[in-house]
């Protein structure tokens, strides 16, 4: 029987060598690694500049923060994505307006947008939903249409490309995730990308306080500052930007591992009658390969937890994106009331799915073991 973790961060002695550099010098914070790292992360996507944060989710409050909504707003957000989506707009106490998703990629539903748009909407939120992208164009057009404002939700779009432009490039904002589990780690950690020069000034003083001088280097007496806006302290220290500066060494080599084991993932799970798979890239389309999604077909989504329980007992990690459409969780649930039967695309995918690796941890002879297992535990519970 192998071992074969969902996801596993691949950390090598660069990395450790970095991190140590860092704990022997004075600066954990406010140092020149995370001006590093922002300017390797810009260079990759194709940006001009780049902000990074804590936590993606830091981003996305950063982002509808520096958007200036707050109470009274709408913000467009997907049915089928991380509750960090959602939950950022609320925490600037605007409220999300959900919309179902695609049946063949998971993404937000483009045509039920604008049914969904009201004199309170300012803001459409867009996930890449498991790397594959969403067709922006589309989404721009709205947007423009509309005159509201897009922000990218790329949690797990690094690498991901519609017609050669990476994902959160087309919107205002985009933001970006360096969990342990995604293509690059930092940790705990996220990125800013943004359009507007303005709102990257803004951004960069809001992660840290809302003061003027950022950096102990700008200001001519230690501790004399001033305060310009209302901030938060949301700042990447050096100890991740030393991590992200090595994993961004690495994302080419990580991304086509992540493509080889998705494509040979995909051609053993084909003949496979009982289940569906997501579209993934195709024609301008470029997915980031997050992970292999399987759907298990009526009656087989019944035995869901059964087929979970083989493939754990026989070393195969999984997981679900997302447990549950973000409106059926019981915080939104009971604020807002939707039923059990609201957002049918989306609840289809979080109830009959199942989420396989693929990341570059899991070998070739995992792959076959990977097919055999899941036809086995098909067999087993059918």
């Amino acid at each position: 029987m192998r071992t074969i973790p969902f996801g596993s961060p691949i950390i090598g002695d660069e990395e450790r060598n970095a991190v140590a550099q860092v704990l022997s010098g004075p600066i954990l914070t406010h140092g020149p690694r995370v001006k590093e790292f922002e300017a390797l992360f810009a260079h990759y996507t194709g940006a001009k500049d780049a902000i990074a944060v804590s936590s993606c989710t830091a981003a996305l409050h950063l982002a509808y923060h520096c958007l200036g909504l707050g109470p009274g707003d709408e913000v467009i957000v997907p049915a089928e994505t991380h509750v960090a989506t959602a939950h950022a707009a609320e925490l600037v106490g605007a409220r999300p307006v959900f919309v179902d998703a695609e049946k063949d990629t998971g993404n937000i539903d483009i045509d039920q947008i604008e049914a969904q748009l009201t004199e309170r909407t300012r803001v459409i939120a867009i996930v890449h939903y498991l790397g594959m992208p969403v067709n922006m164009h589309r989404v721009m057009e709205i947007a423009k249409k509309h005159n509201l404002f897009v922000v990218e939700d790329c949690a797990l779009a690094i690498g991901t490309y519609l017609d050669g432009m990476h994902a959160g490039l087309f919107g205002d904002v985009g933001c970006f995730s360096f969990y342990p589990v995604k293509h690059i780690t930092t940790a705990e950690g996220g990125m800013v990308l943004a359009k507007s020069r303005e709102t990257v000034e803004k951004i960069s003083r809001q992660r840290a306080f809302g003061i003027d001088r950022n950096i102990v280097s700008e200001r001519d007496i230690p501790g004399i500052y001033d305060v310009v806006e209302l901030g938060l302290n949301y700042r990447l220290n050096e100890l991740g930007a030393a991590l992200g500066i090595e994993q961004m060494k690495k994302i080419d080599s990580f991304l086509q591992k992540r493509q080889e084991n998705y494509t040979s993932l995909t051609t053993g799970l084909a003949d496979i009658g009982e289940i569906e798979l997501l579209q993934s890239s195709h024609d301008g389309y470029q997915s980031s390969y997050y992970c292999q999604t399987i759907i298990l077909k009526e009656p087989l989504f019944k035995k869901r937890f059964e087929i979970v329980n083989y493939l754990k007992q026989h070393g195969l990690g999984t997981s679900v994106y997302y447990p549950r459409p973000v409106p059926h969780l019981r915080y939104y649930k009971d604020k807002y009331g939707y039923s059990d039967t609201s957002f049918p695309v989306a609840s289809r995918i979080s109830g009959n799915s199942i989420a396989l690796p693929v990341g570059p941890h899991v070998s070739h002879e995992d792959i076959n073991y990977m097919v055999t297992t899941i036809k086995n535990a098909i067999m087993e519970v059918k």
